[in-house]
C-alpha cells in the first residue's frame, strides 16, 4: 500500500490508527480529522502537496524519521475536495467519532463518506445548470442494463437494451447522460468500441467493481431500503435480471461511499425505447445542442438559444427535454398548447417568472437533508422557496385551461408545513453552521429558552461582579474580557496594580495591564458555559428533529420540484419564441416534413451586420425522400441542413420553432454525417471514422428517421468516393430504409439519382455570378448546381492570383481529360440503374449483401481499404 516501508509496530497508536484507515480504504486519498484540519500522512501527503500545491511537513510517528504530512482547514474542506476529485481521485472522510475533550484515551475516528466524482452533493462542487451522474452497467443473456442516477437530486433512470444494436445504444446512453463515474466490472472492457469511447470521448471516472456487487441475492434489501420499497417488483424490476443486477451494483455503491441507507430515492423511471427520439453521440456533436463543437461552451449552441430558465431545477430540466425529444404526438401537443398559452398571457408568464426567480434548489437541497448535510441556510432557502408555491399555484390556476399546466399545478404542493416549521424553529439570518448554537428561534423551544436565560442572566451576574470590585477596589478603568485559555478575567492598568485585593488570582501579564480571577468570577463563568454547552447541544438535537421531519416529505418535495421545473422549462420556451417570432409548429403522422422559411436557431442570433436568410423544406416517404445538394464550400448546405434537423428537434420537444410555418410528421431518430475528423487516439483516420458513421447509419436508421449526411466518401479517391457515396445514397433512399434524407456533396455525378431513383430530388443553393466575382444568395433552390466554384471560393479566401489563375488553367485542362470518363461512368451507372444491379431496384444485391455483413468497428484500416476495393471491384 505505501511506497515506503514501514515498521507498524513502532509506529504511534494514532499512526496505527490512521494506517488501518487507509488500508480499509482502498485507493481513495484519506481526510483524517485532526482538531480544525483534515491531516494526510505518507503517500497521500507527497501526492496531495503537490497536486494542491499544499506545505508538506512532517509529524513525529514513533519512527526514527518523521512521516510526511500536509492539511487542509476543515471548515474549507470543499474546495479542495472539488479539486482533488475535479482531478479524478476519491476521498475518504475519516472524522472524530467523539469529542477529543472527553474521550479516554486514543480518539475514536471512522470513515463518514467516500466521496467520488459521481456521488458530490454538496451545491460548492455542483455545477447547477447540469445533472451529475453516477451510472453503471450490467450484461447478462444478451442483454445489457445501463442505469443513471443523480444522488444529488434522487432521479434515478433504468435503461434495457437488446439486439444487435445494443452497443452502440449503450455508447449513445453514456454520451446522453454524460455520467461523471461509471461503474463496471473488468471483463466490460472487453466490449471494445465502449471501452474505446470511453478512453477517447468521455472524461467520466471509470470505477471496476466486483461481480458480487451486482449480485441480487447478496443486494435486494439494500436497493429495497434505498429506494423505500417492498420488493423488486414494486420497482419495476425483474427478480434475476440484468436490470435488477445493475440496479444492485448501483445503490451497493452509494450505500459503502454515503455509509448510509436513507431512502433517498422515490422511484426508478424505466425507459423503453418508444417515447424518445434516438440521438447518437455523433448527432449531439454535431447539431451542438448543448455545447459548441469548437470550444465546448454553452454560447453558440442550442441550449444557449433555448435557455431563459430561472432556477437550477429548471435549467436541468431544460437539457434533458432537449437531449431526449418526445415521439408521442399527444405529449408534444400537450407542450406546446402549454408554450402557446404562456405566449398568449405573456403578464401572467412575467409574473410566473418572477416569483420562480425566488424558487432555490429544491432538489438538491433535500439531498442533503436525506444525507444529513442540510446546513441552516440550506433550511431557510427550503422555506423560502415553499413560502412562493401558493403564489406560483395562483398564477397558474388563474390562466385558461392548458392540460399539461392544470396538471402541473395540481402536482404543486404548497409545502405550508414545511414553511410554517422551519420559519418557527429558524432565525432570519442564520449562521453557516450548526455547531456553535444561534439558530433556533426564540419562543420555538422551551428548554432552550430556559438555557439562554441563564447564560444571559451569568453575562448580567458578570457585569454586577465588575461593577462591584471597581467600587470596592477603586480601580476606575476595571475591565472584563473572556479568552478560551482560563475564561473571563478582571484587567488592572498598572498604575492601578497596587490597588489591587490580595485574593485576586494573577493568570497573565501583558506589557500595560495585568488579568486576574476571583472565585466568584469563576462561579459565574461556569453557570454561563454550562448553560452555552447544553443549550448548543439541544439546538443540535432541535436541528436533528427538523431535519427528520423534513426527510418524510421527500415525495411531496420531489414531485413539486418536478412540477416547478417544467413549469420553468415552458416560461423559458414561451419567452424565446416571443423574443425570436417563432411559429407553433403542426405535428403530424403522415411522414412529411415541411418548413417555410426556416432558419438556424443558433446561427442567426449570431449574425450582426447581416440578416439570415430563411430557406423551405419540404421531405416525405414518397417522392421527396432524399434531397441530394450541390453547391459551392461556404454557400450554406451545411447550415441548411442542420437548421432542418433542429427545427424537427425542438419541435419534439415542445419548443415554437424559427420559420413563418412548419408540420412536422414525429421522427424516431435523426442520425449526422458531418464534417472531418481524425479520431486519432482510436487510432481511426478521417475515411475510417466517417465509414464507421456511415454504418451505424446504415443499420439503425428505419423509414421514420431523418438522416443528414454531408460529403460522403471524400476521405478516399474520387472514384472511390463517387462509388461509395452513390451505393450509400440508393441503399437509404431505397425500400429497405427509405427514410427522409439531406446529403450535401460536391460529386455532380450524384445529382444523376434524379429520375433514377425514386424519391430523389436535386436541391441547389443559388449563386450570383459577376465575370470573376461569385456573391452566394444562400437560398435552396430546386434542380443540381451547374459549378462547384472552388476556385471562386479560394479568391474570395485569399489565395493570390497567381495561385487561382494557375489553378483555373490546370482546371481546364483536367476537365477535358476526364470528360470522356466522365460519360462513360455516367452512361455505365445509368445502365446499371435500369439494370439487376441498381441498389435501389435490388436490395439483396451483391454490394449491399456485403456491407450488410460487415461491422466496421471490428475492421483494421488496412482491413477497411481492402473492402473499398472489393465494394469498387464489385461496382466496376
Amino acid at each position: 500500500m505505501m511506497g515506503m516501508e514501514i515498521d507498524r509496530s513502532k509506529l504511534s497508536p494514532m499512526m496505527q490508527q490512521y494506517l488501518a484507515v487507509k488500508d480499509a480504504s482502498g485507493d481513495a486519498i484519506v481526510f483524517f480529522r485532526l482538531g480544525d484540519f483534515y491531516e494526510m500522512f505518507f503517500d497521500d501527503a507527497i501526492l496531495v502537496s503537490k497536486l494542491l500545491e499544499l506545505t508538506l511537513t512532517g509529524r513525529d510517528c514513533g519512527l526514527p524519521t518523521r512521516a510526511p504530512m500536509c492539511g487542509v482547514p476543515y471548515h474549507s474542506v470543499e474546495q479542495y475536495l472539488k479539486r482533488l476529485v475535479g482531478l479524478g481521485y476519491r476521498v475518504a472522510i475519516c472524522e472524530q467519532m467523539e469529542d477529543p475533550a472527553l474521550a479516554k484515551g486514543l480518539v475514536e475516528r471512522g470513515v463518514i463518506r467516500v466521496v467520488t466524482p459521481g456521488t458530490l452533493i454538496e451545491s460548492s462542487m455542483l455545477d447547477e445548470s447540469n445533472c451529475n451522474y453516477l451510472a453503471a452497467v450490467w450484461s447478462k443473456d444478451e442483454e445489457i442494463a445501463f442505469c443513471a442516477a443523480d444522488i444529488s437530486t434522487g432521479a434515478v433512470n433504468l435503461h434495457r437494451l437488446e439486439g444487435k444494436t445494443r452497443t452502440d445504444e449503450l455508447i449513445g446512453l453514456i454520451d446522453r447522460y454524460h455520467p461523471s463515474e461509471l461503474l463496471i466490472v473488468k471483463d466490460f472492457l472487453d466490449y471494445k468500441p465502449v471501452a474505446d469511447f470511453l478512453k477517447t470521448r468521455t472524461n467520466c471516472m471509470v470505477t471496476l467493481r466486483d461481480d458480487a456487487c451486482f449480485s441480487v441475492e447478496k443486494q435486494r434489501e439494500l436497493v429495497l431500503k434505498q429506494c423505500a420499497a417492498d420488493s423488486l417488483q414494486t420497482l419495476g424490476l425483474s427478480e434475476n435480471g440484468a436490470d435488477a443486477c445493475v440496479c444492485c451494483g448501483l445503490f451497493q455503491y452509494i450505500a459503502e461511499t454515503q455509509r448510509a441507507l436513507v431512502g433517498r430515492f422515490t422511484e426508478i423511471t424505466i425507459h423503453g425505447k418508444d417515447g424518445v427520439m434516438g440521438l447518437d453521440s455523433n448527432a449531439r456533436r454535431n447539431l451542438e445542442l448543448t455545447e459548441t463543437l469548437r470550444s465546448h461552451e454553452k454560447k453558440g449552441s442550442l441550449l444557449g438559444v433555448l435557455d431563459q430558465t430561472e432556477t437550477a431545477m429548471g435549467r436541468r430540466m431544460l437539457r434533458t427535454w432537449m437531449e431526449q425529444p418526445l415521439t408521442a404526438p399527444v405529449r408534444i401537443m400537450d407542450r406546446l398548447n402549454a408554450v402557446e398559452l404562456l405566449m398568449k398571457n405573456s403578464v401572467a408568464m412575467t409574473e410566473l417568472r418572477s416569483l420562480l426567480d425566488q424558487v432555490f434548489d429544491l432538489e438538491r437541497l433535500m439531498s442533503r437533508v436525506m444525507f444529513q448535510k442540510a446546513t441552516p441556510r440550506d433550511m431557510k432557502a427550503l422555506s423560502q422557496t415553499a413560502l412562493q408555491l401558493p403564489a406560483i399555484k395562483e398564477q397558474l390556476r388563474a390562466l385558461p385551461q392548458s392540460k399539461l399546466l392544470s396538471r402541473l399545478e395540481s402536482e404543486i404542493s404548497p409545502l405550508n408545513e414545511i414553511s410554517d416549521l422551519i420559519e418557527r424553529a429558524i432565525i432570519d439570518e442564520p449562521p453557516l453552521v450548526i455547531k456553535d448554537g444561534g439558530v433556533i428561534r426564540e419562543g420555538f423551544h422551551q428548554e432552550l429558552d430556559t438555557l439562554r436565560h441563564a447564560m444571559n442572566s451569568g453575562t448580567e451576574l458578570i457585569n454586577e461582579i465588575v461593577e462591584k470590585e471597581r467600587e470596592r477596589t477603586g480601580i476606575k478603568n476595571l475591565k472584563t474580557g473572556y479568552n478560551r485559555v482560563f475564561g473571563y478575567y478582571l484587567e488592572v492598568s498598572r498604575s492601578y496594580y497596587e490597588q489591587v485585593p490580595p485574593e485576586w488570582i494573577r493568570k497573565q501579564t501583558l506589557a500595560n495591564n495585568e488579568r486576574f480571577i476571583t472565585q466568584e468570577l469563576r462561579d459565574a463563568e461556569n453557570m454561563i458555559v454550562g448553560a452555552k454547552d447544553k443549550a448548543i447541544a439541544l439546538e443540535g438535537v432541535i436541528f436533528s428533529e427538523l431535519r427528520e421531519f423534513l426527510a418524510q416529505q421527500l415525495k411531496a418535495v420531489q414531485e413539486t420540484a418536478a412540477a416547478v421545473a417544467q413549469v420553468d422549462v415552458l416560461c423559458s420556451l414561451a419567452l424565446t419564441a416571443l423574443e425570436n417570432e417563432y411559429c407553433k409548429p403542426e405535428i403530424a403522422v403522415d411522414g412529411r416534413i415541411e418548413i417555410h422559411d426556416g432558419r438556424h436557431p443558433v446561427v442567426e442570433q449570431m449574425l450582426t451586420d447581416t440578416v439570415f436568410v430563411p430557406n423551405d423544406v419540404l421531405l416525405d416517404q414518397k417522392s421527396n425522400r432524399l434531397a441530394i445538394i450541390t453547391g459551392p464550400n461556404m454557400s450554406g448546405k451545411s447550415t441548411y441542413m442542420r437548421q432542418t434537423a433542429l427545427i424537427v428537434l425542438m419541435a419534439q420537444m415542445g419548443s415554437f420553432v424559427p420559420a413563418s410555418y412548419a408540420k412536422i410528421s414525429v421522427v424516431d431518430q435523426i442520425f449526422t454525417r458531418v464534417g472531418a475528423s481524425d479520431d486519432l487516439t482510436a487510432g481511426e483516420s478521417t475515411f475510417m471514422v466517417e465509414m464507421h458513421e456511415v454504418s451505424t447509419i446504415l443499420k439503425r436508421a428505419t423509414a421514420n428517421s431523418l438522416v443528414i449526411l454531408d460529403e460522403v466518401g471524400r476521405g478516399t479517391s474520387t472514384f472511390d468516393g463517387i462509388s461509395i457515396a452513390r451505393a450509400v445514397a440508393e441503399f437509404i433512399s431505397g425500400k429497405k430504409i427509405g427514410c427522409k434524407t439531406l446529403f450535401a456533396t460536391h460529386y455532380h455525378e450524384l445529382t444523376m439519382l434524379e429520375g433514377q431513383c425514386d424519391g430523389v430530388r436535386n436541391l441547389s443553393i443559388a449563386v450570383k455570378k459577376h465575370g470573376d466575382t461569385i456573391r452566394f444568395l444562400r437560398k435552396i433552390v430546386d434542380g443540381a448546381a451547374d459549378d462547384s466554384y472552388g476556385i471562386e471560393v479560394a479568391k474570395l479566401a485569399g489565395l493570390p492570383s497567381q495561385v487561382t489563375n494557375r489553378a483555373r488553367a490546370l482546371l481546364s485542362e483536367m476537365e477535358a481529360q476526364s470528360k470522356a470518363e466522365k460519360e462513360s461512368y455516367a452512361a455505365r451507372i445509368a445502365a446499371e440503374s435500369a439494370g439487376q444491379m441498381s441498389f435501389s431496384a435490388d436490395a439483396d444485391a451483391q454490394v449491399i449483401s456485403q456491407l450488410a455483413k460487415t461491422n466496421v468497428n471490428e475492421l483494421t484500416d488496412a482491413e477497411c481499404r481492402e473492402l473499398l476495393l472489393d465494394l469498387t471491384a464489385m461496382l466496376h
